[in-house]
């Protein structure tokens, strides 16, 4: 057995980056068919977090899911793992917009090597330690930024540090010092505030892991309308998850809610009655229910609608006709039905079977005689009386 592929398996725990490498995984459905001979020879190879390429194998070397290998890096070389291989890569290149005959591939030199993979552990060692020292360097220079996370290239000759920044960032300067101080090739990416609560993960106010950092692949933007649409209150401080930004969570149950008011009428719209105007107040979508108070401003006279109701009566207003008695029209939940409640130990014991003998005769308390003490002082007591 060659050594290589004892070294070959990885980790079930990225020592970096933590359980995050896995997220981007893809279930490869064609694994267990056999090779075609005119197979693609393009892999997917992963890097450190959400970082992925496509990869030409010209050395017609055999790779599988897994594998560890050492790849064409500008300038060197890096150390990825292979993700996916065969047919499947197309599909994944065309899910992601990319076209075969216009990416421009790089080469898959060889399986890594014990000495590519001490090389690239050891730079791996390197990298908190050196966004701690860039951090400082960049106090030092005034630069508003925040530089969230390093990652050095498999060779270690080539370093990308990922930063945030609310505004345009002159870096010059600090490249100027970094690569005097680590002696790499500096590459600065900029990332978004989701881009690094996807990378640092953390726990949600759910109580579970950021979805960001365990499963969620792409962004979506999310708008405050998102939160309209569902009836949820407009309070920055619930709506921001750990990033500040609004949540992505907000978008998952939005199309349920939007299939729901399809035939919902518009919430601008007032109530003509001859009691005065009323004003929407809320609404229970799934429910189909809808609340009209008789102030604009304040919590006036408020009334309970179905959705039904609430069209035929904008109808009416359209006509000119005013509804007399809007208390009339009021729908009335249904109760709750009553839970009634059991001994269920009772139910689920052992001795429920067993013949219940009858009750236990209680035992009469014996009257416990005063003490000696007690005794004498109740007669002299008496005594004192008679006298």
């Amino acid at each position: 057995m060659d050594i290589n592929t004892i070294e070959q398996k990885p980790a079930s725990k990225c020592s970096t980056c933590g359980d995050r490498c896995g997220k981007l995984e893809v279930f490869d459905w064609l694994g267990d068919l056999p090779d075609m001979p005119n197979g693609s020879d393009i892999v997917e190879v992963q890097f450190k977090n959400t970082r992925k390429g496509f990869y030409r194998n010209t050395s017609q070397t055999k790779l599988m899911k897994g594998d560890i290998v050492a790849v064409e890096a500008s300038p060197g070389h890096d150390i990825g793992t292979i993700t996916l291989t065969g047919d499947l890569v197309l599909l994944q290149m065309k899910k992601n917009n990319l076209s075969p005959s216009n990416y421009e591939f790089k080469r898959v030199y060889r399986k890594a090597k014990s000495v590519d993979l001490e090389k690239w552990e050891e730079a791996k060692s390197l990298e908190r330690e050196t966004m701690l020292e860039s951090r400082t360097f960049a106090q030092r220079l005034g630069l508003n930024m925040k530089i969230g996370d390093v990652e050095y290239q498999g060779d270690r000759t080539k370093a990308i540090f990922y930063y945030i920044a609310d505004e345009r960032v002159d870096f010059r300067e600090l490249i100027k010092v970094l690569a005097d101080r680590f002696k790499v090739r500096i590459e600065m990416r900029q990332i978004g505030a989701r881009q690094e609560a996807g990378r640092i993960g953390g726990i949600g106010p759910c109580g579970r892991e950021l979805c960001c950092s365990t499963w969620l692949t792409s962004f979506k933007s999310v708008t405050t309308n998102a939160a309209r649409y569902q009836e949820i209150s407009l309070n920055p401080q619930k709506l921001a998850g750990q990033c500040g930004k609004l949540k992505c969570c907000l978008n998952y149950e939005l199309d349920a809610y939007l299939d729901a008011q399809q035939d919902f009428p518009s919430t601008s719209i007032p109530l003509e009655t001859e009691d005065g105007t009323f004003y929407h107040f809320k609404t229970d979508v799934f429910k189909r229910l809808m609340w009209f108070s008789s102030g604009r401003d304040s919590i006036g006279k408020v009334v309970m609608l179905s959705v039904d109701k609430v069209k035929e009566i904008i109808e009416l207003n359209k006509a000119g006709n005013r509804v007399k008695k809007i208390e009339d029209e009021v729908v009335m939940p249904e109760a709750a039905p009553e839970i009634g409640y059991s001994n269920v130990v009772e139910e689920g014991s052992l001795t429920r079977f067993d013949e219940k003998s009858g009750k236990r005769p209680s035992k009469r308390r014996k009257k416990r005689k005063p003490s000696n003490r007690r005794a004498n002082s109740d007669k002299s007591e008496k005594k004192k009386n008679e006298n």
